[in-house]
């Protein structure tokens, strides 16, 4: 018989002290609560009734999954499903004493009122009290070793619940070499206060001073932690960030993957958390029962987007993840990244160009996915701009190899993540962009009529903070020189979000495509909601300020002029296309417009002869026709009039 695991060991060594337990309640009650005769009369009874009693127990128990929560970590939760419970078998014990014992086998009351009564305070001071204590032992013992290791104060920036979580994660370990020495508040009546013994030594603003005093007593902090409430805007976090350039301590923010305070991370704190509106609440739950088991390809997984989509996966339950990428670095780097986590999915990842057709058709029949989320791209609008062909190969005809291949595999859904570049598309990158959600439109009309059938979807968004070619990181290493920052127009406007926050929509995205709503609402494009716009040049003078300089006397900025393919403005959804309802915070859609199979493959076949030839200006004729908007802003001059109808919508599909 093989030998039992140490985990499946400790599942059965709590069923034991549960019922257990349970006997134990009964018998107690019998002796605090009758004497002499009584008690021997009651005692020679029990033997006949308690092994069913036992047994029903643990089923109750098993019902209120009292098994499935750790000791460790017993909380307020786990202490309800024990009142719960207890409950159930108290009311057990009185159906039974009162109403089959009594009348038809004792002639009275075996247990009566009051032993019942107390029944129900003893098993859950049994059932309850071992695990508290247990927690407790852990917490006590977790809590010494980082003392003992700690060795760092830090100065944590916050509101209660989100510094409790710091504290918490520092006591247990996970922030190694920390330990928490004083609270700062961006709350005034949380002064004189204390979270887990730790004291509210002031607001934010005065963290210079009392960093200072701190120093001369000789107390001085290593590290500032700021949670998220102390960078929201209330918080003002450009006046306290500034009054810390004096200080010269590390500064390092929360990071959390949301699903509890045992995954609570520092990082460095950078200039991107500082520059977005608050972000848009996750529905963890949903993403969770989306991916929870499921088998899922994500093309281009080494890329900042990719990257990110492919841990979200890991995070939030993926039983099987390939990452398929063409580039041997960024392949290593996210492999590495996920190998360093604590997740149970079994991840794999695959050299591979989605240019090579039969190479992603054989890869993705063997794996069998059931979500594909196809993430690679060519996106930089100036080198698209030069090397057109590169963009119709990569981004057109590599997105018809994943959605055909994705197809093959029998995947439940194929997510194509777009650009808002790709509406009235201006630029070689909005225009492949547009034709690949086109051509995926398409694909996706062939599962209407079929009940719970594949779902193919494209997901819009615009500029990623932090990404790689995002304007942020250009802005950043300009500073580190002195400047100057180059700005292409004062006029230039950009929608702005988080790369979590981002990947973590699109997968909302994806879980609305499957959820089983009206046909009418059928959705065939998302787009993210990304706040409010940014003026570019107010983006650049904002991150002047926040590393210490002053734009204009520090530090200049240029303007550079627009380059080609670039517009002042972004836009979210084309003119000619419905909008559906999402009911989803943070998610928009639109229904689809689509050109009919047979004029794509059309269209396909001349991009193909143009790519031969290397006839741009062919290739420029066959996006024209295919997208009249990338016609109009394009290939048309200056001032002539919008066209009434388009090639397109005369071919939708009813």
């Amino acid at each position: 018989m093989p030998s039992l695991s140490k985990q499946s060991f400790k599942k059965l060594a709590v069923i034991a002290h549960d019922l257990t337990a349970t006997a134990a309640a009964i018998w107690l009650v019998f002796v605090i609560r009758f004497e002499g005769s009584l008690l021997d009369e009651h005692l020679r009874y029990l033997p006949r009734f308690l092994p069913f009693f036992v047994v029903y127990g643990g089923l109750v128990y098993w019902a209120f999954s009292l098994y499935r929560s750790k000791w460790r970590f017993a909380s307020l939760p786990d202490l309800s499903n024990i009142v719960k419970a207890s409950t159930i078998l108290t009311l057990t014990l009185i159906i039974v004493d009162y109403v089959l014992v009594s009348p038809n086998f004792y002639g009275a009351f075996y247990f009566g009122k009051i032993s019942i009564a107390l029944y129900w305070l003893v098993q859950i001071a049994l059932l309850g009290g071992p695990r508290l204590a247990y927690r407790y032992f852990k917490f006590s013992r977790s809590r010494h070793q980082a003392a003992r290791e700690a060795s760092h104060p830090a100065l944590l920036l916050g509101r209660g619940f989100e510094v409790e979580m710091v504290i918490r994660a520092m006591e247990a370990g996970t922030m190694r070499k920390l330990r928490p020495a004083g609270i700062l508040s961006p709350r005034a009546d949380d002064l004189g206060q204390s979270i887990r013994g730790v004291p509210v030594l002031g607001l934010l603003s005065q963290i210079e001073e009392i960093v200072g005093e701190a120093a001369e007593r000789g107390e001085g902090f290593r590290r500032i932690v700021a949670t998220p409430s102390a960078l929201q805007p209330e918080a003002e976090p450009d006046k306290w960030l500034a009054r810390t350039r004096k200080l010269a301590l590390p500064i390092s923010r929360m990071e959390t993957l949301g699903e509890g305070a045992r995954d609570t991370e520092l990082a460095p704190l950078e200039i991107e958390d500082l520059l977005v509106r608050s972000t848009v609440r996750i529905d963890r739950e949903r993403l969770g029962n989306f991916l929870k088991g499921k088998r899922v390809v994500v093309t281009g997984g080494g890329g900042s987007i990719g990257s990110e989509i492919c841990l979200r996966c890991a995070a939030f339950g993926a039983a099987e993840l390939l990452i398929v990428e063409s580039s041997e670095p960024a392949l290593f780097q996210v492999t590495e990244q996920l190998s360093i986590q604590e997740h149970e999915t079994r991840v794999s990842g695959v050299l591979a160009d989605v240019r090579d057709r039969d190479r992603i058709a054989a890869l993705f029949v063997a794996f069998a996915p059931d979500i594909v989320i196809h993430a690679a791209a060519l996106k930089h609008v100036p080198y698209l701009e030069a090397d057109w062909s590169e963009g119709v190969k990569t981004n057109i005809f590599g997105s018809v190899n994943v959605t055909d291949a994705a197809i093959a595999a029998r995947a439940k859904i194929f997510v194509l993540i777009s650009t808002d570049k790709a509406i009235e598309p201006v630029s070689m990158l909005g225009a492949t962009k547009r034709f690949a959600e086109m051509y995926a439109q398409s694909r996706d009309a062939e599962f209407i009529a079929a009940a719970g059938g594949m779902r193919l979807v494209a997901v819009r968004f615009g500029n990623v903070l932090g990404s790689v070619g995002s304007v942020v990181p250009k802005f950043k290493a300009q500073i580190a020189r002195g400047g100057p920052l180059t700005v292409t127009s004062p006029d230039m406007i950009r929608y702005f979000m988080t790369i979590r926050e981002a990947c973590d929509l699109v997968l909302t995205a994806a879980s609305h495509a499957r959820s089983d709503g009206p046909e009418e609402e059928r959705a065939a494009v998302y787009v993210l909601k990304m706040g409010q716009p940014v003026k570019i040049m107010d983006l650049a003078e904002r991150m002047i300020r926040l590393a210490g300089f002053e734009p204009g006397e520090d530090i200049e900025i240029v303007v550079t002029g627009v380059r080609p393919g670039e517009r002042l403005n972004e836009i979210l959804f084309a003119r000619d296309e419905p909008m559906a309802e999402t009911g989803l915070d943070g998610v928009m859609a639109a229904k689809p417009v689509f050109a009919n199979r047979e004029r794509l493959q059309g269209w396909l076949s001349r991009l193909e002869t143009a790519l031969k030839a290397d006839d741009r200006v062919a290739a420029d004729g066959v996006l024209d026709e295919a997208i009249p908007d990338f016609s109009l802003r394009h290939g048309a001059a200056p001032g002539a009039p919008a066209q009434s109808a388009s090639p397109v919508a005369a071919a939708i599909q009813p």
